[in-house]
């Protein structure tokens, strides 16, 4: 592999919980929800704005309202992960070895700039990326292939040769519309829930593991 794509969220941090607690937050405190934590969790993939779609349909809010709805949901996500902002164990080591040897690297999520410069620029890792595909990046989230796709252009790799590190279903199905391979940390999802995509190269519950290592 010339390339690796990084997902963010729940693949180099282990923060799903805290964007289910602040989603589960807004909808209940400010929205009057009744949605239980069980029924918001499967609905933390994509950005923020189809989040609210997919819960309460296309027309319960304007453009502006969704925006600043997920710009609150994203306050409070920092306000209450920012102790407890890591990367996965094993992570920075592995980042340093594939740097070293010369391997592209790049982010990308369906989180907006906002929470991207908010890992980066904490933990001082934004040097190891020639590339950032954002949200605000693309007109299809995943399990649309663009953000891998568009990840792959900026750095120059064709697909075949880009490997993912993924930790959601959507995420590693948007890899395999884009003939990627993926590796998955189970941070949030049990290996099961992959049975179904054929791209899988195998799973991981964090970068210390000989599957991550062998890598590089």
């Amino acid at each position: 592999m010339k390339a690796f794509l990084f997902d963010l969220n729940g693949t180099m941090i282990h923060d799903m919980d805290y964007h289910t607690s602040a989603w589960h937050h807004i909808l209940t405190h400010e929205l009057g929800s009744s949605l239980s934590w069980e029924e918001v969790k499967p609905q933390m993939y994509g950005k923020n704005q189809e989040v609210l779609m997919r819960l309460f349909g296309p027309d319960r809010f304007t453009v502006q309202e969704m925006d600043e709805l997920a710009l609150r949901k994203e306050q409070r996500y920092q306000q209450e992960f920012r102790p407890h902002l890591a990367l996965l164990p094993g992570l920075p080591e592995f980042l340093e070895r594939a740097r070293q040897q010369g391997i592209n690297m790049a982010i990308g999520s369906a989180a907006i700039p906002f929470n991207i410069n908010f890992v980066l620029d904490t933990l001082n890792i934004r040097h190891y990326f020639q590339a950032i595909v954002s949200a605000d990046d693309v007109t299809r989230s995943k399990p649309h292939p663009e953000t891998f796709l568009q990840a792959a252009e900026q750095l120059g790799v064709p697909p075949s040769n880009c490997l993912v590190f993924e930790d959601v279903p959507k995420g590693a199905e948007a890899a395999l519309h884009a003939e990627m391979q993926a590796v998955i940390l189970t941070t949030t999802h049990a290996a099961a829930e992959f049975s179904h995509l054929p791209n899988i190269l195998g799973f991981a519950q964090d970068f210390t593991e000989p599957l991550i290592q062998g890598l590089v």
